[in-house]
């Protein structure tokens, strides 16, 4: 590997601050608690081991769609494409590094449709074809809101027809630098109350029932990134049978 890679995360931490309403709880256990486990566990007095300290540890409970997260197509339904959807253990790995595309959606309101035109007009901006298996991403800035109280409310989101147009040329993970891929839920009530339409809700994932796609939630830093001319590593972590898995997305650029 070249002396100048770069290396972007592209994630938010999990921790206790996340303004959400499973927000993680974190029980941390330090040295000195560690060293009274390791007693019982050796058969030895704590003062026995260097310092008297023993390891120290974390017990986190938490939802795993919680920090940054890939959402499987088993989350937004049991069914995609006319088949069992699959669960997030069951990703195919190569959908998870791939080349990248950042599409700049900042200047759009929060809780404004990201729409078809709005992706063919950014790719024609940056000059940019895509392939299958590239990883799109999504910025709207939302990302320099962690941490508030109202993050939640931040930031543009995608609809169903721009999904659906991005499954039909290959691509098979998304991601959106906000908490959630569709619009901020704030902005979806509203307009429901207002309209009575139900197709408006929670377009974008259902999007996954026609064919089966992933997206990143929360992510950050995608105001770092070139608009193409990088790759993706977002692998999520395995777990049996879950909707979605805890991932640390990073981007490399080779200069």
């Amino acid at each position: 590997m070249s002396d100048k890679t770069i290396f972007v995360d592209l994630s938010v931490p999990i921790e206790e601050s996340e303004s959400e309403p499973f927000k993680p709880v974190i029980d941390r256990q330090d040295h000195k608690a560690g060293a009274a486990v390791m007693s019982r566990i050796f058969g030895v007095p704590p003062e026995s081991l260097p310092g008297g300290l023993g390891w120290a540890n974390d017990r986190v409970t938490l939802i795993t769609h919680a920090g940054t997260h890939l959402d499987a197509p088993w989350h937004y339904a049991p069914t995609a494409g006319g088949d069992r959807a699959m669960t997030v253990d069951e990703v195919p790995l190569q959908w998870c590094f791939s080349d990248g595309v950042v599409l700049d959606m900042h200047e759009k309101a929060d809780g404004e449709r990201i729409t078809t035109g709005d992706v063919e007009a950014e790719l024609e901006r940056i000059d940019y074809e895509l392939k299958p298996l590239d990883i799109v991403l999504i910025r709207t800035g939302a990302d320099r809101h962690w941490g508030s109280p109202d993050y939640i409310t931040h930031g543009a989101g995608m609809t169903g027809d721009p999904t659906l147009w991005l499954i039909e040329r290959g691509v098979k993970v998304m991601g959106i630098d906000s908490w959630g891929f569709d619009r901020p839920f704030a902005s979806i009530i509203e307009e429901y109350r207002r309209t009575g339409d139900a197709s408006i809700i929670w377009e974008a994932h259902y999007a996954g029932i026609q064919a089966p796609y992933c997206h990143l939630e929360k992510l950050a830093n995608l105001d770092k990134l070139p608009p193409h001319g990088f790759k993706v590593a977002c692998f999520p972590v395995k777990i049996t049978g879950a909707s979605a898995g805890w991932c640390r997305p990073v981007a490399i650029i080779s200069e």
